[in-house]
């Protein structure tokens, strides 16, 4: 089993790479995140017609999460538990059949939390306070579980090209990778960093000052496992190249393959 994780940065903008991506890449699974634009509006024709199945949590010009896969998902939950007044669409959770047995997936945007001195990074917190909560349920079931997506989050120094470039921000100030190692001690795996030791892997390159040009980039795009999922895994890859694309989206895939 092949699954996937991609912030697309706006789906209706980077839907042929979405397509491309499909059919070179052949994941069972794709998790999408920041879609820009409500369910309507999500180009769900033209992937249905490519022969795949989607799930969608959109939100008007904001956020939003998808999953694309080659099998119906079962089961799927809408929205992160924990706060029934949170309107962003930032979680989408599903189970995925696959031969004998299920895995069960979820499409996570975690908050960007910045600037770090407003209401916006206690947000940031709290959600993965929450998200903690909900996967520390989901371990309960003691199936392959797959975490994935748009963390925000660099967890070491290692995981940036210029660590000092950011140390006030949000995505790497102590508290944050604080919680993300909370929620890797409940038992999750991450799936890169248990096939290598390797520097210099980065998932997004920003726009601005010839980032991508001078691989000045971060990882930031996740996959969690559970145990048994942990148990199967075969390879990880970031798929680089996708960067390069006309019109790219700052965030490329992150593909693992599950035995």
């Amino acid at each position: 089993m092949r699954i996937a994780t991609w912030n697309v940065n706006s789906i209706r903008q980077r839907l042929t790479h979405v397509l491309a991506f499909l059919k070179e890449a052949e994941p069972d699974a794709l998790c999408l995140q920041e879609l820009k634009c409500v369910d309507a509006d999500f180009p769900r024709a033209e992937i249905e017609d490519a022969g795949w199945q989607v799930a969608i949590h959109g939100q008007k010009g904001f956020n939003g999460v998808a999953i694309i896969s080659r099998s119906k998902l079962e089961d799927v939950r809408r929205g992160l538990p924990g706060d029934d007044r949170d309107e962003q669409a930032r979680y989408l959770e599903g189970v995925l059949p696959h031969g004998n047995g299920v895995v069960r997936l979820a499409s996570i945007y975690l908050p960007n939390g910045n600037p770090p001195n407003t209401e916006k990074y206690p947000y940031k917190l709290a959600w993965m306070e929450r998200l903690a909560v909900h996967a520390k349920g989901l371990l309960a079931h003691e199936e392959p579980l797959v975490l994935a997506g748009d963390y925000n989050v660099i967890p070491e120094p290692r995981d940036a090209r210029d660590p000092a470039a950011w140390t006030g921000d949000a995505l790497f100030l102590p508290p944050t990778r604080t919680a993300f190692r909370k929620l890797q001690s409940l038992g999750f795996t991450e799936a890169l960093r248990a096939t290598t030791d390797a520097a210099g892997l980065y998932t997004f390159w920003d726009y601005q000052a010839g980032a991508w040009q001078r691989n000045n980039g971060i990882r930031i795009d996740h996959l969690l496992l559970s145990p048994q999922a942990a148990d199967k895994l075969g390879a990880v890859s970031i798929a680089k190249h996708v960067r390069g694309w006309d019109k790219a989206s700052d965030h490329v895939p992150v593909l693992i393959e599950l035995n």
